[in-house]
């Protein structure tokens, strides 16, 4: 009970009102619709302050003096991104950490925690894609283990716009072994503080620029119809929709448009917020079986998975009405889920991203070999469950027909 304790004698129930209505166990969670409504709770990230515009890396001046480590990739370090983050590092002791990869393997992980823990920093930044970033989240959810009652925060950095990583309690690491993905769920994992400066994202090549903007559509189509979507959570998504359809086309044409380049950055953390608290489903999950055995590109091979999930997911009326919401949002003509999945295969086709597993060039027999084993992998998924139809072995088999071409 929140507020003050009451001070009835003991063993007193306290005094009720005439009004007051007690409720039997399990009364609320029974009633879906009607007068009564479910109570529902969603995590929206509170902790993490979000800073955009300009100059904001004069924020890392708050860490003068101190012990500062960084996750980033190779490229970072070489084209000179990780130069101009560090030089707003006065003074620091910095360790750099220039290792991280796609879904980054977990012996990596483990191995980079125990450095970083050795260091002892104050602080940590991820810089890059959201692979550093999903990197440092894993890494210094380990090193905090080691270091009981010690809070060390964490700032993201993110370089391209499509993962919303730096504000998701969401991180992906891999096992090359065993050819699995997991996808980590934790508030342990939610960056303290998110940097997003779209200078760091105007030299994108095109190609990257589509893939990643691609997955931003698809992260906030899947948060709509997510059996977890909330007014709340909707508000995040169909704002980030809107800024994406709008500027996403305007940053592939043209990386100097830096009004597109910040408004898909915003988009992209936009997206971050709404599928951190309402989930994923299975494009997703279908994704992350696919490139973990086949190491496809995440955001394109989400884009290729787009339209027939829709289709499928479709069946289901409540999806529907989802989907024909956010085609009405983005201004589409007819409100339908048919002229959605219309405009996704526009975007592919103005993106130049394939129609088909085929037109990746995936070998389709290593495909078909694999299948069940993929399929088995999705269903494993921990993101199935807000799908809002609940998916069979036959049906994903059969959905992956259709995607393969």
């Amino acid at each position: 009970m929140c507020g003050p304790r009451s001070h009835t004698q003991a063993g007193r129930q306290p005094r009720r009102s005439r009004s007051h209505r007690v409720y039997p166990p399990g009364h609320f969670d029974k009633i879906r619709k009607g007068h009564v409504i479910q109570c529902r709770v969603i995590k929206a990230s509170p902790r993490t302050e979000i800073v955009f515009g300009p100059s904001l890396l004069e924020r890392l001046y708050a860490y003068r003096g101190q012990k500062v480590g960084i996750v980033t990739d190779a490229f970072m370090a070489k084209s000179g991104v990780l130069d101009r983050v560090q030089n707003y590092l006065t003074d620091c002791d910095v360790l750099v950490f220039d290792e991280a990869i796609p879904e980054p393997p977990v012996d990596t992980v483990s191995k980079i925690a125990r450095l970083l823990a050795d260091f002892c920093p104050d602080a940590v930044i991820a810089l890059g894609g959201g692979s550093p970033i999903d990197s440092a989240k894993a890494i210094l959810a380990i090193v905090r283990e080691t270091m009981p009652g010690r809070r060390i925060p964490s700032i993201a950095i993110p370089t391209t716009s499509g993962t919303g990583s730096e504000v998701t309690s969401f991180a992906v690491i891999s096992d090359p072994a065993k050819g699995r993905k997991f996808p980590l769920i934790s508030e342990d994992l939610v960056s303290d503080v998110a940097l997003l400066d779209p200078e760091f994202v105007r030299t994108a090549p095109p190609k990257v620029t589509a893939d990643t903007g691609m997955g931003v559509i698809t992260h906030v189509v899947e948060a709509v119809v997510s059996t977890e979507a909330s007014h709340f959570t909707d508000a995040f998504a169909e704002k980030s929709l809107a800024l994406a359809f709008e500027n996403l086309p305007k940053a592939y044409d043209d990386g100097n448009n830096l009004a597109a380049r910040d408004a898909m950055h915003q988009a992209s953390c936009l997206a971050g917020l709404a599928f951190s608290a309402a989930g994923l489903g299975v494009n997703h999950v279908l994704a992350h079986a696919l490139d973990a055995r086949l190491h496809l590109v995440h955001g394109r091979i989400n884009a290729v998975l787009m339209p027939y999930v829709i289709d499928w997911n479709a069946k289901i009326p409540e999806a529907a009405e989802g989907y024909a919401r956010i085609a009405q949002r983005v201004g589409l003509d007819t409100p339908s889920t048919r002229a959605g999945i219309r405009a996704i295969e526009a975007f592919n086709t103005h993106f130049a991203i394939p129609s088909t597993l085929r037109g990746l060039g995936v070998d389709m027999e290593e495909f078909g070999r694999i299948r069940s084993e993929i399929v088995a992998t999705a269903l494993a998924d921990a993101c199935t469950a807000s799908n809002p139809r609940k998916p069979s072995q036959p049906e994903l088999e059969s959905l992956l027909t259709r995607v393969g071409g």
